[in-house]
């Protein structure tokens, strides 16, 4: 099974918009294990109406929390507890798109971040970024801490209007590949973003499951 964790440098930046192209593209299944917020939809509702996936590759969350907030807050607000044994990756056949919540230092529990459990599961990450001003420190900041605890980086995707510089120096500084840029879509559907994913993002060779 082929598995890629799809996560970003910070909240609302694309990265749902992202994993339904490439869980899309794979043919894969999709399981956000934690959700929080789900005003009007959560991001599984999203990914669904999106890449064009069967009902049965959109698998449901571990936490479906109301709270809009970090995992740790919404939990405790929504009384919830979280438990590691609960965020076991799935068992599926064929490729698994998991996709974390906010960016990899969001706190899960008082003691977990989002990053803690990538390297828990050992999977390779992508890194969502935006392409605007602030994205290098932001980053370069996410691979740090990601390398850190040794989760493997396959690579950064850029996600917004071109910015070659920024394009450029963070894969370089980083020491990661970069698989593109998917561009700002408008209309914003199955077919638009099938086509943007295979015309601007390239995946990292090693990953079988393309």
């Amino acid at each position: 099974m082929s598995i890629l964790v799809v996560t970003g440098t910070d909240t609302g930046i694309g990265k749902t918009v992202f994993a339904a192209g490439l869980a899309g593209a794979l043919g894969a299944h999709y399981w956000k294990p934690i959700q929080a917020g789900v005003d009007p939809e959560g991001d599984k509702e999203t990914v669904a109406a999106l890449s064009g996936l069967s009902p049965d590759h959109i698998l449901p969350e571990a936490y479906r929390l109301a709270t809009p907030a970090s995992p740790h807050l919404a939990a405790r607000i929504d009384g919830v507890e979280i438990a590691l044994d609960r965020l076991t990756l799935p068992q599926v056949d064929g490729p698994l798109v998991v996709e974390g919540a906010g960016g990899v230092l969001v706190p899960i529990t008082e003691t977990l971040l989002m990053a803690d459990l990538f390297a828990h599961w050992g999977r390779p990450a992508i890194l969502c970024a935006r392409t605007t001003l602030g994205t290098i420190n932001h980053s370069l900041l996410s691979i740090e801490a990601l390398k850190a605890r040794g989760v493997p980086v396959a690579g950064i995707a850029f996600i917004g209007d071109p910015h070659e510089e920024n394009e450029r120096i963070i894969p370089q500084i980083a020491g990661v590949p970069s698989l593109g840029r998917l561009p700002r879509l408008d209309p914003l559907d199955p077919a638009t973003l099938a086509t943007a994913f295979a015309a601007h993002i390239t995946l990292p060779e090693y990953f079988n499951g393309r």
